[in-house]
């Protein structure tokens, strides 16, 4: 992320979302900075516009946010994000899939699949095995198992961004591979 160096750049530029706020904008959504002042306190009040896409109709709408100083705005948008310079080449589909794949945590993601399959792996293998193949075969499926879990997080979020810069680079006729 590249920081701003003064508010007076924020205005008139499109920003990615990252951090929800209730009620106004969500993770995922691009909002249009209209007008952003800095208060006497040293805060900053930002005018923006969030534009809602349904599937019968677009829906724009605008909203006032107050924070401390600019690093927290900062904190709020991505200005130099690849998809929000670019976000005309994807659908808000495409960006919220992103966000949902990027947000992903090993505790958050992969802990519960792994907790899972263990739990079947070791219950089925000691109902139908005999106790000393079966806990042997339970350890084995299971170290199998979170391999093949935390694999599948890596590449996942990895095929992800590739998918999406290769959406970009398209109309720049570059090749990513």
């Amino acid at each position: 992320m590249t920081y701003l160096l003064s508010i007076d750049e924020a205005i008139d530029r499109k920003f990615l979302v990252t951090k929800s706020v209730k009620g106004q904008a969500e993770a995922g959504t691009i909002i249009h900075v209209m007008d952003a002042e800095k208060a006497p306190n040293n805060s900053i009040v930002v005018y923006y516009r969030v534009a809602r896409f349904n599937q019968k109709f677009h829906d724009y709408q605008d909203f006032t946010a107050k924070f401390e100083d600019l690093s927290q705005f900062c904190k709020w948008v991505q200005p130099d994000n690849f998809i929000a310079r670019n976000y005309e080449s994807f659908s808000i589909k495409d960006i919220q899939h992103y966000i949902k794949i990027k947000k992903r945590t090993f505790a958050s993601f992969c802990l519960p699949l792994i907790l899972l399959a263990a739990v079947i792996i070791w219950g089925l293998s000691l109902y139908f095995m005999e106790a000393p193949i079966s806990i042997i075969v339970a350890a084995v499926l299971t170290v199998f198992v979170i391999v093949a879990i935390f694999s599948m997080f890596r590449t996942q979020k990895k095929k992800e961004k590739l998918r999406m810069y290769k959406k970009i680079s398209t109309g720049w006729g570059v090749v990513i591979e």
